[in-house]
């Protein structure tokens, strides 16, 4: 028997953030049918100079409650 996606979908909000979290990653990287290499070198690279700075302490974290305030402006 085949479940429609609103079954699906009410099933996958019951789950805990994290499951939430890692089967939308997994959803998302079902659309990419094909992978740019300069921009996952790209995005690694960037990746590795964010950590670092977090490392070094050069940047600090904001939650996402604030950033989600800056943004909206609420």
């Amino acid at each position: 028997m085949k479940r429609d996606a609103t079954d699906i979908l009410r099933d996958a909000l019951e789950l805990p953030p994290e499951a939430r979290a890692a089967l939308a990653g997994s959803l998302l990287d079902s659309l990419d049918q094909t992978v740019d290499e300069d921009a996952e070198s790209a995005w690694e690279v960037e990746i590795v100079t964010r950590l670092k700075e977090l490392d070094e302490g050069r940047v600090q974290l904001v939650p996402w409650v604030e950033a989600r305030r800056r943004i909206t402006g609420r």
